[in-house]
This record gives structure tokens, C-alpha cells and sequence, in this order.
């Protein structure tokens, strides 16, 4: 039997009640319907339940999420998802610095935030000019180590988090205890790790074979480095002004079907069904704050230097394929934040804070991340931090969701100073989407140690420079080749006339 993951209306209908109790809906009479119906709970960790339900179910579970899509919220105001409403909500929004004369910058048709493309226009902005200064943008030279470095840490980091993806947080805390490695330190190994203790949690399936120290071999296929080589295509074919439009093209001509998940795997089914940006991330969409968006956003950061706000931007059109609200905002922190890390700062709190000023400052997110930040500089032991952050979002959030996620990510960051090594094994060890908050921690990190050979060599070895997907043509690529290709795609080095 076929049971297609992160798809099937019976298994969409509960992460979709949990979505609407948490964006301000009263989804109560809906759940009632349902569970009366005999309709199941949401799956808890996979993508897809075990049972098959009956016809009747599954056609009750499509028109109960039409009815969920249509009842209001009481978030709307403070969570907004058109692009001029948030800049709207956030009074630091960034400065965005001049263009270079003859940059491609200069004069460039203005992007709609419905993902058009727009006539260039001389009427005053509809938000009071920001306020912080942007950092100057360093050189190409300098830049290029950088991205080689954001490029490997991404990789480090994310195969850091591969084998204990799904696990709960005592998992991960006693498998990494019972080989001497806790706090975390280095890679997480099955040699001399009591069988018992196997048995009772496994590594994920998945990556049990290449993400383990005694297997790794190079850098192994995952989402979270094929998103941002698909955004390396998507600049190199459509240029910093692409449409949400744009992406969507993209996926369909470059990205397999199977190598999507959650809302993005909706996104492209949606598409597939002929539905348009942006109701792709609302059509039956319980993932759209999840966090699949904000894993899509470090090509924006890293090709805007010093220009957190068209980062932000770029990541928004980005993600507003897929997702609505918080798990924007997720992408949009992200983005602004490697876009200040980016610029050669070795000051993680300037960047985080910076990261923070294009998010509304009402919305769960905002709330989330500056509570992981204070929790982080409020504790010295990391685990007391995780321990609070768990207790405060476990029991409301899915493991995936954006908002635990990032506060997770931020508190790491903050925690360790920026420290590369410190930073990768804080996110991964707080638990939930383990892989891919390594490889955000990492890639921010690994800009702020500024080069390559600032990584400690346990890190980097291992990935033999190269990597794996099937992406495009960049199988095999080795991450120097990619931090090349992605400064290419920067302003510092857009020839001038």
C-alpha cells in the first residue's frame, strides 16, 4: 500500500486544526466533526499515518480544510503576510544602501509583493526611512572565503543534525552521553554505544549510513543544502528581481517531486493543480509556518552583504511560495541575518538583532526568538536553556515548525558568542529539526569565523569538498567551486562600466 507522505487530506485535517488554534482561529466545532466521524490524529513525527481510512473520510477530511481556510483570525493585524503590511509593523526596517553607478542594482525595476515585476518609481516610500546604518560591504576577495566557509558549515552542521533527526531531546542527550561526546563536541558515532540503548533509539533510517563519524564520506543529498543550490540557479537565470512566479518555474524544471517535503511538497502539488502563487502556500496547507522557508534563505543573505533589507525581500518572494506569516517571517530573519554576518562582523548579537528588525515585532515569532535570545543570556548551562525552550513550545508546536525552531537557532547562536563548534552542537543537541537547525547555526557561524581555514579541521575533512544531489548539475560540486559561483552572484562583483 502507497501512502504518500505530507500530502493525504486524512493526515493534513489535524495538523491543520493545530495550525488554526495556533494562528488565532476557533477550529472547536471543526475538530468535533471530526473526531465524531472517527477521523485519526495528526500523524506524530512521520509525514504520512500507517492506517488507510475510508473514502468517506477522506472526502470529509478535504471539505473540513476548505472550512478551516475560511474561518478568521485574530492574529491577522499583528501577522501579516503581504510584504507592506509587515514593513508597515516594523519601525527599524533596515536601510538599504545606494547601488553603485552601473551596478545591476542601479535603475533595476522595483518586485511587487505579490511577485511581479514593477516599473521603477520615484514616490516616497510608504514607511518612515529606516534607522540603522548598513555595514560596508567587504571585498570580493574576502567575500569569496566567506561564502566557501558559510558553504561548509551549512554542510557541517546539517550532517551534524542528520542522525538524530526525529529523535526526542533524551535521545539525543543519552546517545551522545553514552559514547563520551556531551556536551556535544564532535560527530555522533555507533561505536562502542550499548545495544540496548540502539534498540531503544535508533538513528534516523535514513541517514544512519552517511552521518555517523565512522561513514561520513563527503557531504550527503539533503534539502538543506539542494534549496540553496536551486537558489543559486534561480539567480543565475533570473537575477536578483525573480518573482515568486520565477521559483515556481524553477522547482517544476529542477527539483524532483520526492525530494520535497511538508509545505513545499503541498506547494508543488498545488501547483501541479494549476493554482498560482501565492495560493499555493494556502491551498490545504497546514505546513505554511513550518520551517522549509527559512532553510531556502541563505543564498539571500550571502549575495546582499551589508543589504539586510533586500535579503530580506529576496527571501520573502522566496517563500511566500510555500508559506504565509510566521514561516515568512522565519525566512526574512534568516535572510537579514546572514546578510549582516555576511559583511565580516564577528558580533553574533548586532546580526541577530539585525535579523529581528524585519520581523513584526507583535507576531509569535519576534516573541520566540527574543525569548530564546534572553533565555540564552541568562543561563550559563545550554541545557537549562533547551529545557525552557521545550517546555515553553513542546506541547504546542510540531517538531518542524518554524517558531521553536528558530528561537532554538537564535539561543545557540547566542549561547556560544558565534563560535562555530559551539554553535552547530548547541543547535543540534535542543532537538526538534535537528538537521536543519545545525545547518543554519552553521552557515551563520562559519561567515562570522570569516574563512575556511577558521573551521576546526574535524569539520571540514570529512566533507571531502564535495557534495551530493540532484540538483541541477551540481553533483559532485566541491564547496570552493559553489562559494565561486555564489559571490559571482553578489553586487561586489557585478562589473561597472
Amino acid at each position: 500500500m502507497l501512502r504518500l507522505t505530507w500530502v493525504q487530506p486524512e493526515d493534513l485535517i489535524g495538523h491543520e486544526l493545530r495550525q488554526a488554534a495556533q494562528d488565532g482561529r476557533e477550529p472547536g466545532r471543526i475538530a468535533a466533526r471530526w473526531r465524531a466521524a472517527g477521523g485519526p490524529e495528526a500523524p506524530p513525527s512521520a509525514g504520512a499515518s500507517s492506517a488507510k481510512v475510508s473514502r468517506y473520510l477522506r472526502l470529509l477530511a478535504e471539505d473540513l480544510l476548505d472550512e478551516l481556510a475560511d474561518l478568521p483570525s485574530s492574529l491577522t493585524d499583528n501577522e501579516p503576510t503581504p510584504l507592506p503590511q509587515i514593513r508597515t509593523l516594523c519601525p527599524n526596517w533596515p536601510t538599504q544602501p545606494a547601488a553603485p553607478a552601473g551596478s545591476r542594482a542601479a535603475g533595476a525595476a522595483r518586485v511587487g509583493a505579490g511577485g511581479t515585476r514593477q516599473a521603477p518609481s520615484s514616490d516616497p516610500p510608504s514607511t518612515p526611512p529606516p534607522t540603522p546604518p548598513s555595514t560596508p560591504a567587504p571585498t570580493p576577495a574576502r567575500l569569496r572565503l566567506r561564502l566557501e566557509a558559510a558553504w561548509l558549515g551549512r554542510a557541517a552542521g546539517c550532517l551534524l543534525g542528520k542522525p538524530v533527526e526525529k529523535l526526542p531531546l533524551t535521545a539525543i542527550r543519552q546517545l551522545a552521553q553514552s559514547t563520551g561526546n556531551w556536551p556535544l563536541n564532535t560527530w555522533f558515532t555507533a561505536r562502542g554505544l550499548p545495544e540496548e540503548l540502539t534498540k531503544t533509539h535508533p538513528w534516523n533510517r535514513r541517514s544512519a549510513t552517511t552521518s555517523l563519524a565512522e561513514n561520513i564520506d563527503g557531504m550527503p543529498e539533503d534539502d538543506d543544502l539542494n534549496y540553496p543550490l536551486l537558489n543559486l540557479l534561480l539567480l543565475q537565470r533570473h537575477g536578483p528581481h525573480f518573482t515568486t512566479t520565477d521559483v515556481a518555474k524553477l522547482w517544476l524544471d529542477e527539483l524532483p517531486a520526492g525530494r520535497t517535503f511538508t509545505a513545499e511538497r503541498i506547494a508543488y502539488r498545488n501547483l501541479l493543480s494549476g493554482l498560482e502563487p501565492p495560493f499555493t502556500a494556502r491551498h490545504r496547507n497546514p505546513f505554511r509556518e513550518w520551517i522549509g522557508a527559512l532553510i531556502r534563505a541563505d543564498v539571500h543573505g550571502w549575495t546582499n552583504p551589508g543589504d539586510p533589507a533586500t535579503a530580506a525581500e529576496q527571501a520573502y518572494r522566496d517563500a511566500t511560495l510555500t508559506h504565509t506569516a510566521n514561516g515568512v517571517y522565519a525566512a526574512m530573519f534568516t535572510a537579514a541575518t546572514i546578510a549582516r554576518a555576511a559583511t565580516g562582523t564577528h558580533d553574533i548579537h548586532s546580526c541577530l538583532r539585525t535579523g529581528l528588525t524585519v520581523v513584526p515585532p507583535r507576531s509569535r515569532l519576534a516573541k520566540a526568538v527574543t525569548h530564546g535570545i534572553q533565555l540564552a543570556a541568562s543561563h550559563r548551562d545550554f541545557t537549562t536553556v533547551v529545557d525552557e525552550l521545550h517546555a515553553t513550545h513542546a506541547s504546542t508546536y510540531h517538531w518542524v515548525h518554524a517558531i521553536p525552531n528558530t528561537a532554538l537557532i537564535a539561543a545557540a547562536l547566542t549561547h556560544a558568542d558565534g563560535d562555530f563548534t559551539g554553535s552547530i552542537c548547541r543547535a543540534v543537541s535542543g532537538g526538534w529539526d535537528t538537521d536543519s537547525n545545525g545547518a543554519t547555526a552553521g552557515s551563520i557561524a562559519a561567515l562570522l569565523a570569516g574563512s575556511p581555514a577558521a573551521l576546526p579541521d574535524r569539520w571540514t575533512s570529512p566533507l571531502k569538498n564535495r557534495l551530493t544531489t540532484s540538483v541541477g548539475d551540481f553533483n559532485g560540486t566541491g564547496f570552493d567551486t559553489l562559494a565561486q559561483l555564489t559571490s559571482s552572484l553578489t553586487q561586489l562583483e557585478t562589473p561597472h562600466p
